[in-house]
């Protein structure tokens, strides 16, 4: 039995490096529920959550968190390929959650949820204010979460 190896890259390396990288999109996944039950309180004290479910085409509780923390776990998973391996502080991973929850402000709330539910986008009313610190919170805690189960793990 042979197995197939690239020149440059061990079969040892290649294969520790696939459990580090799977721990690291776990540790993201785990981050963004966090963060995403985090987020989903705040929307719920705002009455928030049915217009989530509205992306889906209903206006349950239930299914609009089913929806936020379906985004919420995916968002986590992003967050961990593109700054998983940078999150070395807590410092750096609070700042680094922030700011991604505020791309995602931009890229969500701003564009993509408007577009999708027929309303006017780049609209900065309070709600979309409110929204933002919503998700810097959702990202600090992404951040911090990631970090803090990375650490214990080490």
């Amino acid at each position: 039995m042979s197995t197939t190896r690239t020149a440059s890259t061990p079969l040892s390396t290649r294969s520790a490096a696939r459990p580090a990288v799977t721990t690291r999109l776990i540790r993201g996944i785990v981050g963004g529920l966090v963060g995403g039950m985090v987020f989903g309180m705040m929307m719920q004290m705002m009455g928030a959550i049915p217009m989530i479910a509205k992306l889906v085409g209903s206006d349950s509780l239930v299914v609009g968190w089913l929806v936020h923390l379906a985004i919420s776990a995916a968002l986590g998973f992003g967050f961990a390929l593109v700054v998983g391996t940078r999150l070395r502080s807590i410092g750096v991973s609070l700042g680094l959650g922030a700011a991604y929850g505020m791309v995602w402000w931009v890229l969500g709330a701003l564009i993509a949820m408007p577009l999708a539910l027929g309303m006017p986008v780049f609209a900065f009313t309070t709600t979309a204010w409110l929204s933002l610190m919503g998700h810097m919170v959702y990202g600090a805690v992404l951040g911090l979460v990631a970090y803090l189960l990375g650490r214990s793990r080490s």
